[in-house]
């Protein structure tokens, strides 16, 4: 599992421009089960996205593809977890510690 915080780099009025198709770009990751939750950081300066089922190098390709990225407005950490303790929803993306 991935936690993915986005962070601005530019002025908020220069990310409102690609929202939209940010917004699209989100779609599509829900629509493949990959992102599990999203959402605005408070204060609003990026955001965080909770993901799952894919591999690390596979997160990197998504989040290269962001319109935010693609258009300069943000940067991405990438923290890789092991969901070893879920709620019931999200039972199948638990995980064993690797040995």
């Amino acid at each position: 599992m991935f936690v993915l915080e986005l962070t601005y780099t530019a002025p908020l009025e220069r990310v409102d421009v690609l929202l939209d198709a940010h917004v699209e770009w989100l779609d599509a990751q829900y629509a493949a089960g990959v992102f599990l939750a999203s959402g605005r950081k408070n204060p609003r300066d990026g955001g965080v996205i909770l993901a799952a089922g894919v591999d690390r190098a596979e997160i990197e390709k998504i989040t290269a593809a962001d319109p935010f990225t693609a258009g300069g407005v943000c940067t991405y950490r990438i923290t890789e977890f092991h969901a070893t303790k879920t709620v019931d929803g999200l039972a199948p993306f638990r995980e064993e510690l690797p040995s």
